[in-house]
């Protein structure tokens, strides 16, 4: 009788069969993946489980099994390699360590829903005791929490790297760092002040004599940092919770904004562009962020494409969760 891993039910499944079809979904992803770095991009058994993250016997299995299922002839048969191709494409494009791409059935369908489903599998295992966790805001990443598998890990700190505590809105950094944190059962640190301040001068009393210092000096050490990118060039998808204005999104948009990252407005080339509310915002500061050894970004959508390209220099993502229609705007456009 082979052994049951801890957390699973004794058939393998819950009773609706949902815990079985996620596993099955992963196995079967990380199946495909390694066949497709042996067999299309001749790398070694040893490379791909450095890739992977798994021991070099798991690969020779793994591609056993894929040639007895009769996915690799000349070419991989499965719905999943054209995935498969597009992750590998954006690791090696953006020099990610990994990519998850989620399928669409409709081209035209709001890709949300499902890289909200792709990033709260991803986090369910990638979130373990000890780490210390920043997190940003917006509707993608509070569609993540119903995705994420709760557990409770020891030592688990949550930091709110904004601020937007002031006022009830229907995203708010403050609501999704708390319930991040309970899904874990871990701390949650806030920033309790709005989002943007009138002045230079009021961001700095607030951090030095407020007792904010310790939540932004608490961003120094962090093992992880959740992001995800706003897009800037339709007035609908600027509002920002309302703490910004039309006049600031033309106003950015002239200086050649193309999104933001935590209220950080930058071009497609990632540099952050001229415009005050940069220095009045009470956000961690990118510089910070990039000291993260893992960088997950998550994100997607046609307005976002030129948000997500220059957030690849801003940020540095290590890990990126998009949708496929999004994948391949990505590289076309960096192709271009």
């Amino acid at each position: 009788m082979g052994r049951r891993r801890q957390g699973e039910p004794e058939n393998g499944r819950a009773a609706d069969g949902s815990e079985q079809i996620v596993s099955e979904s992963r196995t079967d992803r990380l199946r495909i993946r390694a066949a497709w770095m042996y067999f299309v991009e001749q790398m070694t058994q040893n490379e791909i489980a450095d890739v992977l993250g798994v021991g070099r016997v798991t690969i020779v299995r793994m591609l056993a099994e894929a040639r007895s299922r009769n996915e690799v002839k000349i070419t991989i048969e499965s719905e999943l390699s054209e995935i498969v191709r597009l992750e590998r494409a954006l690791e090696k494009t953006f020099g990610l360590q990994q990519a998850l791409v989620a399928p669409l059935t409709d081209p035209n369908a709001d890709p949300i829903p499902a890289i909200s489903a792709k990033t709260g599998m991803f986090l369910s295992d990638a979130m373990k005791s000890g780490m210390q966790v920043g997190v940003g805001w917006g509707r993608t990443l509070f569609s993540t929490l119903p995705f994420i598998s709760a557990k409770s890990l020891n030592d688990f700190k949550v930091i709110s790297l904004l601020g937007g505590v002031g006022v009830v809105r229907r995203f708010n950094p403050a609501e999704f760092a708390w319930r991040f944190a309970q899904i874990f059962q871990g701390d949650g640190y806030l920033i309790p002040t709005p989002a943007v301040v009138d002045s230079v001068e009021t961001k700095i009393a607030l951090v030095e004599r407020c007792g904010l210092q310790e939540v932004f000096q608490m961003a120094d050490a962090l093992d992880a940092v959740l992001l995800s990118v706003g897009g800037i060039a339709s007035a609908t998808t600027f509002s920002r919770g309302g703490f910004l204005k039309e006049a600031d999104r033309e106003a950015l948009v002239e200086r050649g904004a193309v999104g933001d990252l935590l209220f950080h407005f930058y071009n497609r080339h990632g540099d952050l562009v001229d415009h005050p509310v940069n220095s009045r915002v009470m956000s961690v500061e990118v510089d910070r962020l990039r000291r993260a050894p893992i960088r997950i970004l998550t994100s997607g959508g046609e307005e976002k494409t030129d948000a997500l390209l220059g957030a690849m220099h801003l940020i540095a993502p290590t890990i990126l969760i998009t949708d496929e229609e999004s994948a391949r705007r990505m590289l076309a456009a960096h192709g271009g």
